[in-house]
């Protein structure tokens, strides 16, 4: 490949450059910040995000799209998911029609319920083909990743062309890359879990102890099931790595946005302090609204997403919540 492009210079962006240039591609960023470019381009530093890792030289910054995207033969969207149709749609008319696209994005489009490759399906129509739009998800804190601890994810396509040259173009020692052809269950797996995490914050604020935690888990996986299963994604793929791997690293680990999250509203913070006081987007609180606002519309049955939606939107009580969630009817674990 001649060059990158990653449109969107946060943490994951920034440590999926890292990577990149392990396979000598020369990557170029497109930031909205211009300190964030100049950072990049005259001190091999982001001044925002991973600030503690030097960059190699073959990582350059622009926030001019076209310049960006340019003489490009992949283009990586690491926008938030509220930010990618607008993004896209700018970035539309920057492309000449032959390039890769791959979403590293996590979340479900409000409103159109959408995941984060059909809404660059839908954009991109016209210059892009479907079989040219993959993804790039799994379990890969960006503070890892960015430091090569051993870290292992999924590509997904539309085509299994694509989605094997996203594997050969990010495969590294310690990157290591596995093809999954099932590109629904992979962006199902990757947008719930955030949710999931979030309540598993709030079982650590309120101090609920590990049993909570492995069922919430446990529970957890069972929601992605049933929405995978109602879109027609593979039950496989979420005993894989976007499915069980992401949740269980996202529910348990420091680094995760949407445990923080959970966290301090277990410690009685409101949303609104919480989010003021983040410099990062956490994806699972809007996808939470479009998850709840799916399954409602699907007749889907999302017993903690609907708890996460109450307390985060309807200003229930996290302990009301949880007591509600344990005192349901009787069920059975699996229906015969």
């Amino acid at each position: 490949m001649k060059k990158i492009c990653i449109i969107g210079a946060g943490s994951y962006g920034t440590a999926l450059a890292i990577v990149l240039t392990e396979n000598e591609f020369p990557v170029t960023m497109w930031a909205r910040e211009k300190e964030v470019v100049e950072g990049i381009n005259n001190h091999h530093m982001n001044p925002s995000y991973i600030k503690d890792v030097k960059l190699p030289e073959l990582i350059t910054a622009s926030n001019n799209l076209d310049e960006a995207i340019s003489d490009s033969d992949m283009v990586i969207f690491a926008t938030p998911t509220h930010a990618l149709r607008t993004v896209a749609e700018k970035a539309k008319s920057s492309f000449n029609g032959k390039e890769i696209i791959v979403t590293v994005t996590k979340g479900i489009e409000k409103d159109t319920l959408m995941t984060p490759s059909q809404i660059l399906k839908d954009v991109l129509d016209g210059v892009i083909l479907e079989d040219q739009i993959g993804v790039l998800s799994g379990p890969s804190h960006a503070e890892e990743v960015s430091k090569f601890k051993p870290t292992t994810v999924v590509a997904a396509a539309y085509s299994n062309r694509v989605a094997h040259i996203i594997q050969d173009t990010f495969m590294t020692p310690m990157f290591r890359v596995y093809v999954n052809h099932d590109i629904t269950g992979v962006e199902i797996g990757a947008a719930l879990k955030n949710i999931m995490a979030i309540a598993a914050g709030v079982i650590d604020g309120l101090g609920l102890g590990d049993n909570s935690k492995a069922a919430l888990i446990t529970r957890g996986l069972h929601e992605m099931k049933r929405m995978g299963a109602k879109m027609g994604a593979s039950q496989d793929t979420f005993s894989g790595l976007t499915g069980m791997g992401d949740l269980i690293v996202t529910c348990t680990s420091q680094h995760s946005r949407n445990r923080f999250v959970g966290y301090n509203i277990g410690k009685g913070k409101t949303l609104d302090e919480i989010i003021s006081g983040m410099d990062m987007v956490a994806e699972g609180v809007k996808t939470t609204d479009s998850v709840y606002q799916w399954a409602e519309r699907n007749n889907v049955e999302m017993p903690i997403t609907k708890a996460v939606y109450s307390v985060l939107f309807e200003n229930k009580q996290p302990s009301e919540a949880i007591y509600d969630l344990m005192t349901r009817n009787p069920k059975e674990e699996r229906r015969l």
